[in-house]
């Protein structure tokens, strides 16, 4: 008899339970979208802070003290230190190595450049603003289980763009910034073939030491396979591949620091706590989450003499980014509930009014408030179960939308959202109804059958 009675009230209703349904839907269906978005919102994130580059930087524990100031590093090139390339394959093996999406080493040394080549003993002029950077472009590393894991400063820089292509890695070959390409250009006699410097073309390296100066020059020719634009330094650089610039500094199997980008969490108080003050259990929850200070403190222990720092700008960026993100997402998420309570509330209350006479006459037959309260809510949560269903279908076709609009990959639906949507849809039912239900609990019988 109960189930034929909710029953009867939505037949004979059907268009205020639709209207009813239809608004619950909808605020289920904008929660659903901004949960599901705001939950995948932060590995799509920080895949695309990627963009941003690096955010670990290694250097050697030896170094000089630290001159940093905004996050850029101040420090002559060919101070302090040096680390061994072979220690390189152990950033994979640490806890977070699934989350180390790349790493390249970098060896600055000065040197002197030019666009042709000199007679023995004499030097160019041009200074190159000082250094070549040598580092890996896209470079295979050998790891410990013997799988190889390809990685290179295309991966921690990736907004340096390379008109023409990156060099190979064992070849003598280059890539020259932009702003030097123009000065060699310039430098160039008018009888020498060719006065414009040009992808394909060789550049002469020299190292810039004393040692070089007394015993003759000995440069080193390079196929120039790309100019360089990164908007720093870089661009008045010369970028070569890692042995190139070991040979030149003299320093074989070395680095002088490494840039290591990673997926990270953005850190909270909790994670900028050092470590020496946490408890075994605080322990193990910071380093079994991947905050970047967790992963850094990972990297530094399998790399033996190494200081791995965060770069704030970079992670600071990130965090605030990602914050805000999902503060907005949570924000629509209360505003669609609460539109939803607003609109079930109306319509619960009208639905007492109208049927004030059907609760007299339920109330003079017998039945208490209890269950006329009971009878009522049972059909509103009904229609949240039913509201609820279809709002996350809803939900998740607009989830879709959104995340390959921003993303370019929609999230995936989740049973737990499921679950959330309908638990909220019940929630906000209840809480909508909760007036309109205590005031019907509260009607007497008798002055309704009496028509007052």
């Amino acid at each position: 008899m109960f189930l034929r009675l909710v029953a009867d009230s939505f037949s004979r209703r059907p268009r205020h339970k639709l209207l009813t349904g239809a608004a619950l839907a909808l605020g289920m269906a904008v929660a659903t979208a901004a949960l599901s978005v705001s939950l995948d919102v932060g590995d799509r994130l920080s895949h695309e802070f990627r963009s941003l580059g690096a955010n670990l930087l290694v250097t050697p524990q030896a170094d000089t003290l630290p001159l940093e100031i905004g996050g850029v590093d101040y420090r002559p090139i060919n101070a302090g230190a040096y680390l061994p390339e072979s220690d390189l394959p152990k950033i994979k093996t640490v806890f977070w190595h699934n989350n180390i999406i790349g790493f390249a080493p970098t060896l600055e040394t000065s040197i002197l450049v030019s666009a042709y080549p000199l007679p023995v003993n004499q030097f160019p002029t041009i200074h190159a603003d000082g250094k070549l950077i040598g580092t890996w472009a896209s470079h295979p590393v050998r790891l410990p289980d013997g799988t190889e894991y390809p990685t290179g400063i295309a991966k921690t820089n990736p907004w340096w763009r390379v008109e023409g292509a990156w060099f190979q890695d064992g070849a003598e070959e280059c890539v020259v910034g932009h702003k030097l390409a123009e000065k060699l250009s310039a430098e160039i006699p008018a009888q020498v073939a060719g006065s414009h410097l040009k992808i394909g073309d060789t550049l002469y390296v020299y190292a810039d030491s004393s040692v070089n100066r007394e015993s003759g020059a000995h440069p080193v020719a390079l196929r120039i396979t790309g100019i360089l634009d990164t908007g720093g330094p870089e661009d008045d650089a010369v970028v070569a591949p890692l042995p190139i610039a070991q040979r030149l500094a003299g320093k074989s199997g070395q680095y002088r620091t490494l840039y290591v980008s990673a997926l990270t969490k953005p850190e909270d108080d909790f994670a900028r706590r050092s470590p020496a003050t946490m408890t075994p259990d605080e322990l193990e929850r910071w380093s079994c989450t991947p905050y970047v200070s967790s992963i850094a403190h990972s990297i530094q222990e399998v790399l033996p003499g190494s200081d791995v720092r965060v770069i704030r700008r970079v992670a600071e960026g990130e965090g605030r980014i990602l914050t805000r993100v999902r503060t907005l997402l949570w924000l629509v998420t209360l505003a669609a509930l609460l539109a939803a309570a607003l609109a079930v509330g109306a319509s619960s209350a009208a639905a007492v009014i109208e049927r004030r006479s059907e609760i007299g006459l339920m109330k003079a037959l017998g039945a208490g408030s209890g269950m006329v309260g009971f009878l009522l809510a049972a059909e509103q949560l009904l229609l949240a179960v039913v509201g609820g269903a279809v709002g996350y279908a809803l939900g998740i076709f607009l989830a879709r939308l959104v995340g390959e609009k921003i993303f370019g990959v929609a999230p995936q639906p989740s049973l737990l959202v499921f679950v959330v949507i309908v638990g909220l849809a019940t929630t906000v039912t209840l809480l909508g109804s909760a007036l309109p239900l205590r005031r019907a609990a509260r009607y007497e019988p008798a002055p309704i059958l009496r028509g007052e």
